[in-house]
């Protein structure tokens, strides 16, 4: 199996190495900057032309903004815009270029329809002090040295890594894996290389292939699964709070920039400044990591894994939850676990977003009206089931799998589901023969109720 895969690691650069990549990193905001004020240049020129009543074939021609129109303008223009542009590699002015022309595509795509999501900006100009410094190479010298301790790349030469690159040498030097790109880039304080690689995976297949685990996410437990096992949250970032407090007094308590009087930040602010963005890096990569080890053993366990669509974005409008809710990290749970299951041989099912499976009993179907977020456990008036609520989920997302199996690859059966809840009283739903009781998950089949829908 052919897939693309990332291998980041840290980078130990000297005073010299560093200068040599901001200087690259200048160059792409350069290009980009330069691409960007002829783009718009062009545009309020076509503008002010129309709104004269020239017609449109005498208008000033516009400038193409694919990444190729693009490079043909900064080629022919970059011996006055940027006279020094040969102490650097092309791979700098490159990136700038291809990040407008991203930009620029996005920001049609948006307009005319074609992009789903939030509408998307015009790009704006980049700053030499906000913003993420990186910087792309796509051709010339890119390996990993023998010794897979230092990577070589174009113009920059031999850097040195902080941790050994054994995982992607060893690929390499198999014939399995090519390094089609690589990314140097400043992230929390220090230096990273991200290679873009083309590796060819092994097929496998899960420890338990015919295993159906329902996960039902939460903040009290990062996750709970139909089996009946918990994971704990760590709550990384509530566990930093106070550190990230005191260190953002101590900032605040430094001469900064002030973009009003011009005025620069001091050295002291910089050095807090850095040191707070440490902080908040070293919680972003726990919280990484243990998202990677708990996705990584469900996909390598179980061959079918259920999960719901979880409208992330209005669940952090509530005020209370939100930074426990974003601390969690649901939505880079399912992302992990959509590329992993593939990799393992297995399938990532997704409920409906309006599946309601903590209102549903697990074990006779009823459907209660209103459940509040206080209830921990599920009460069925129905069948008299008492059962932990985030549990009762977790079953019901399991039992889900059956209707997979029954629709084939395409909608499940009874789709269109009714995304409203029934003012008051349960609905006693009528479940197959042989339906899984409370305690027991699997691939037992359900009834197909019609408030219920999957989508892949």
């Amino acid at each position: 199996m052919k897939t693309i895969q990332a291998y980041r690691f840290a980078l130990d650069l000297t005073p010299g190495q560093e200068r040599a990549v901001n200087a690259h990193v200048g160059a792409a905001r350069v290009a980009h900057n330069w691409a960007l004020a002829r783009v718009r240049a062009v545009m309020d020129q076509r503008a002010a032309e129309r709104s004269y009543g020239v017609p449109d074939e005498l208008l000033t021609p516009s400038l193409p903004w694919s990444l190729a129109g693009l490079r043909k303008a900064w080629n022919a223009a970059k011996a006055d815009a940027a006279p020094w542009w040969g102490e650097v590699s092309k791979e700098a002015f490159n990136t700038g270029l291809d990040a407008l022309a991203r930009g620029l595509k996005s920001w049609a795509d948006s307009r005319s329809g074609g992009r789903a999501g939030r509408r998307v900006g015009f790009p704006r100009f980049k700053s030499r002090r906000h913003g993420t410094p990186s910087v792309r190479f796509t051709t010339g010298a890119i390996r990993v040295e023998p010794d897979r301790r230092h990577v070589v790349l174009p113009r920059l030469g031999r850097l040195k890594l902080h941790e050994s690159a054994r995982k992607l040498a060893r690929r390499v030097e198999g014939g399995t894996a090519r390094i089609m790109s690589a990314t140097v880039r400043r992230d929390g304080g220090r230096w990273h290389v991200s290679f873009t690689v083309a590796v060819q995976r092994t097929e496998r297949q899960p420890a338990q292939p015919a295993s159906v685990v329902g996960v039902d996410l939460g903040i009290t437990h990062l996750a709970v699964l139909s089996t009946g096992e918990r994971v704990d949250n760590p709550r990384h970032l509530v566990a930093s709070q106070a550190r990230l407090r005191a260190l953002g007094r101590v900032l605040s308590r430094k001469s900064g920039p002030d973009r009003s009087t011009g005025c620069r930040p001091s050295n002291r602010w910089r050095r807090a400044s850095d040191r707070l963005g440490r902080a908040h890096a070293r919680v972003a990569n726990l919280r990484r990591d243990g998202l990677h080890k708990l996705t990584t053993r469900l996909a390598r366990e179980h061959g079918s894994i259920v999960v719901e669509d979880l409208n992330v974005v209005g669940m952090l409008r509530n005020r209370r939850l939100a930074r426990h809710i974003a601390d969690a990290g649901f939505a880079e749970i399912r992302r992990q676990l959509a590329y992993k299951t593939r990799w393992n041989g297995g399938r990532l099912l997704v409920a409906d977003r309006w599946y309601p499976s903590s209102k549903t009993c697990s074990g006779c179907g009823a459907v209660k009206a209103k459940l509040a977020l206080h209830e921990r456990e599920y009460d069925c008036e129905a069948c008299g089931l008492v059962i932990d609520r985030d549990r009762n989920a977790a079953l019901n997302l399991a039992a889900l799998a059956a209707e997979f199996t029954t629709a084939g690859s395409g909608s499940v059966a009874a789709r269109g589901a009714n995304q409203k809840t029934l003012a008051r009283g349960q609905v006693a739903v009528k479940r197959e023969p042989g339906t899984a009781s409370a305690g027991k998950t699997g691939t037992v089949p359900t009834a197909r109720r019609s408030d219920q829908s999957c989508a892949h």
